[in-house]
């Protein structure tokens, strides 16, 4: 069902903070819960570390497994650790796991905000045994990172350091084909743009990019009901 679904998108952006509504793209969509939008057919919810607020915490905990529930919700997300903010680190882990723990209940993937917290990141999917795919948005490491987190079971999603940053061009092509995904964030390139480059470092044509990252989506998100 979900194929047959597919079969009328050509694009799927993994994470994008600007609803477009192109008809030849599913856009998950990231949502915060203290600024919902029920007019977006489907996304992500989560809390970005940036702006966690603990005098609005448990109502946008609340939010975000209310709409956990719905088919609408693929992903929690963006969540996850930044270390080069000011909110502690402790604040970020608690409500990271918080989380974490929602997208276990209800078998939605993770789509991660992740700032030089791997080694934090590591332990933590260790200690709870987090089973759901997790999915780090906006890489832009290097190969040496990117390898240890597809050894860990991670999923990687490329995007604004793909067009802008040469040097990431042989860290795309040392990802597995099965394991990355593409974006725009916040970026006003196209979506079309990032595949199309995708696609030449990857040696592929346009249409190969689509039926790989498509491929991938199902893996991924085939246990969500659309």
């Amino acid at each position: 069902m979900k194929s047959v679904l597919f079969l009328h998108m050509q694009f799927f952006n993994l994470h994008t903070h600007k609803f477009t509504n192109d008809a030849a793209a599913l856009e998950l969509v990231n949502q915060y819960p203290w600024e919902f939008d029920d007019t977006i057919p489907q996304y992500s919810i989560g809390i970005h570390p940036w702006y966690i607020n603990e005098e609005r915490l448990a109502s946008d905990l609340n939010c975000i497994e209310e709409k956990l529930q719905l088919k609408q919700c693929l992903a929690l997300g963006e969540c996850g650790l930044d270390k080069r903010i000011e909110v502690p680190m402790a604040l970020q882990i608690d409500v990271f796991e918080k989380q974490i723990a929602f997208a276990e209940k209800y078998q939605k993937p993770l789509v991660l905000h992740l700032v030089a917290a791997f080694d934090e990141l590591l332990e933590i999917k260790k200690r709870l045994k987090i089973s759901v795919p997790i999915i780090i948005h906006g890489f832009s490491k290097n190969e040496q990172v990117a390898r240890q987190l597809i050894a860990n079971g991670f999923y990687l999603s490329f995007g604004k350091y793909l067009l802008q940053n040469p040097e990431m061009k042989e860290v795309f092509q040392s990802i597995p084909n099965d394991r990355f995904f593409l974006e725009t964030d916040t970026i006003e390139a196209t979506l079309e743009e990032v595949y199309t480059l995708a696609a030449e470092y990857k040696g592929m044509t346009l249409a190969e990019m689509k039926a790989q990252v498509e491929e991938n989506w199902l893996a991924v998100f085939d246990g969500v009901d659309l």
